[in-house]
């Protein structure tokens, strides 16, 4: 009995061992993985997790290929603009020639609370719209923007994150008493007795930032007699017959501040800017209606539909 023993300990150690001899294969198998992929993913996941890596490893020569095909762009549009006799590339050609305006126009924004998002976005596209055509006027005005938040600030950081470093403009949370002196102020409604003749460059014209489909008649007219401010129409009807109701969109009443600046004209201006599905017709001196065809109003009859919108400012 004596003489097994070893035997018996000599298997059972032989035995012992084999464990740990696996063990060690294993974790020499696991570490034999040199791409450090895990043995346990699917072939699905391995050939994704090799997209992944081989889209990280070609993130900067993505960059320096978006950059050449960007000088290639600016160099084709440079060698067309020689070939038309320009001279220069669009680029860099200068704006014309334009004399700022001292007279401002405010867009009042402070019926957010009156609108459902959709509609916000709306306003949202009128006001880019405006201070786009703001920036290439002739006559650019000083432009405002007042009790700027809620709602439309939302739909700005959302859609245009770029509107916080827009140039030539004032935004402002507060209202637009608080902004500009009273005296200075005519607001801009259709529901005004008075008739706007011709434009005060010392004033400040405020135009209601209000798509509300007809649903708050005469809620402008109403703030602008309880605030104690001038108010008054523009001169649509002395020039201007449409079939349809006499409801302008905030960059349309813009634009046409605008045009009569450039052309001192409100009868030019009105059919510069006016929708032609708005079917409007010119009134003539004897009180007829003459149809207005215009190169200029076919050029902007539909423009951006989204701006066909009804607003507060029903002139």
């Amino acid at each position: 009995m004596s003489e097994q023993s070893p035997v018996i300990s000599a298997d059972d150690s032989g035995k012992s061992e084999a464990p740990g001899r696996q063990e060690e294969s294993s974790g020499g198998q696991r570490s034999g993985n040199s791409n450090g992929e895990d043995p346990n993913l699917s072939k699905r996941q391995k050939k994704k997790l090799l997209k992944q890596q081989k889209w990280e490893e070609e993130r900067e020569l993505r960059k320096q290929r978006r950059k050449e095909r960007k000088l290639q762009r600016r160099q084709r549009q440079d060698n067309q603009e020689r070939e038309r006799g320009d001279g220069q590339s669009a680029r860099k050609r200068p704006r014309r020639d334009m004399t700022p305006s001292s007279l401002r126009l405010v867009v009042d924004c402070g019926f957010d609370d009156l609108m459902l998002m959709k509609d916000v976005r709306k306003l949202h596209k009128q006001i880019q719209r405006c201070y786009a055509e703001n920036r290439r006027a002739s006559h650019p005005v000083q432009f405002y923007l007042t009790s700027m938040g809620g709602q439309l600030k939302q739909s700005l950081d959302e859609k245009d994150k770029g509107w916080i470093n827009w140039k030539d403009i004032s935004i402002k949370t507060e209202h637009y008493s608080e902004v500009l002196a009273k005296d200075d102020l005519v607001y801009l409604t259709s529901d005004s007795p008075n008739v706007l003749e011709e434009l005060d460059q010392q004033k400040a014209y405020v135009i209601g930032g209000l798509v509300d489909h007809n649903h708050h008649k005469g809620i402008t007219y109403e703030r602008a007699k309880e605030l104690g401010i001038e108010h008054a129409q523009l001169p649509l009807s002395s020039f201007v017959k449409m079939n349809s109701r006499k409801v302008l969109a905030v960059n349309h009443v813009f634009e046409i501040i605008l045009a009569y600046l450039e052309k001192g004209s409100w009868k030019e201006a009105f059919f510069t800017i006016l929708p032609q599905r708005k079917g409007a017709v010119a009134i003539n001196q004897d009180g007829e209606n003459t149809p207005e065809k215009d190169e200029e109003q076919e050029s902007h009859s539909d423009s951006d539909p989204d701006t066909a919108e009804q607003t507060e400012t029903r002139d």
